[in-house]
């Protein structure tokens, strides 16, 4: 049995106290799904853009639980060999070629040693059907929607049984079943067949407040007059038509690149040296830069002086 302290916490409030140890600022909602998620055994489909904290999730939840965390990262052309299993073929033809020069000749004992476990090489869907019971690891198949619809059905298969077949050694079938974590950024919709089989979240851009409390977390030496400039500027940017709006990993990393180079307060100058942690898209930074751009970080201040 696991200790007590890594134990599936036991209410919603456990759920949320949980994350927030871990340094995650999760709403009721996402706890609430989390908690259920865990208690009913069932994958959680997480959506959003991208940036806005759902692969952290799988991270502060395996970091809590003392569970490992195996990563899937889905890309276009992910394949079967990439995300389950491979035969070691160099250690298997070394092998077939000792038999030969030693003058083994019993096919079906070859076959049988090269076909071993000790020449399988684990991808992650195997490695997280592995795990003991009481230590399922946290799976993460991060950003389903890169890959394509024919991996996407070889996945509704495992998850559905949460079993493997090789056709070499046969089927492989979990001791117990991983906590499972999907996310996708929603580039392409992923098929129903398979999110009927999870709970659903999506998690969205945090508000002010939520994005302050997560600021004066992961960047800590950020001063907070600086913090809440970062935020409220972040907050406008996000309300303009942008390609891709900065998310929450763009500001922290944005308020850590400003202590870094101890900046106390934004001002047009700094903002338009540091923008590149930020933005991303060089159409998306020509839209701030110049009077644009002054006028935005002007509002920001002007706004957190009327709230004071």
């Amino acid at each position: 049995m696991p200790e007590r302290s890594h134990a599936l916490p036991q209410s919603i409030d456990e759920t949320q106290a949980m994350l927030s140890a871990g340094d995650y600022v999760a709403g009721r909602a996402l706890a609430t799904v989390l908690f259920l998620s865990l208690r009913m055994k069932r994958p959680l489909f997480l959506e959003g853009e991208a940036g806005v904290g759902k692969t952290e999730i799988a991270k502060v939840l395996a970091k809590a639980l003392d569970r490992p965390l195996i990563r899937l990262q889905c890309y276009e052309g992910l394949d079967v060999s990439s995300a389950v299993y491979e035969w070691n073929y160099p250690a298997q033809m070394l092998e077939i070629r000792l038999a030969e020069a030693t003058g083994v000749g019993d096919r079906d004992a070859i076959e049988r040693n090269i076909f071993s476990e000790r020449h399988l090489i684990r991808r992650p869907v195997l490695q997280a059907l592995e795990g003991t019971g009481g230590r399922a690891p946290v799976f993460l198949i991060d950003e389903l929607d890169r890959t394509d619809e024919a991996f996407e059905a070889f996945l509704l298969e495992i998850l559905s049984d949460y079993q493997v077949t090789i056709p070499e050694l046969g089927t492989i079938k979990a001791e117990e079943p991983p906590i499972v974590i999907i996310t996708t950024n929603r580039t392409r919709e992923i098929h129903d067949a398979l999110k009927r089989r999870c709970l659903y979240h999506w998690v969205d851009y945090p508000t002010a407040d939520v994005e302050l409390e997560i600021v004066r977390r992961k960047a800590p030496g950020c001063s907070a007059d600086l913090s809440e400039q970062i935020v409220a500027y972040v907050q406008k940017l996000r309300q303009m038509d942008l390609f891709k709006s900065p998310g929450v990993a763009e500001t922290i990393d944005w308020a850590t690149a400003l202590t870094e180079l101890d900046r106390l307060a934004l001002d047009p100058e700094t903002v338009s040296d540091t923008i590149g942690t930020l933005l991303k898209y060089q159409d998306d930074i020509a839209r701030i830069q110049g009077s644009a751009g002054a006028k935005l970080l002007s509002d920001v201040k002007a706004e957190l002086a009327a709230a004071e």
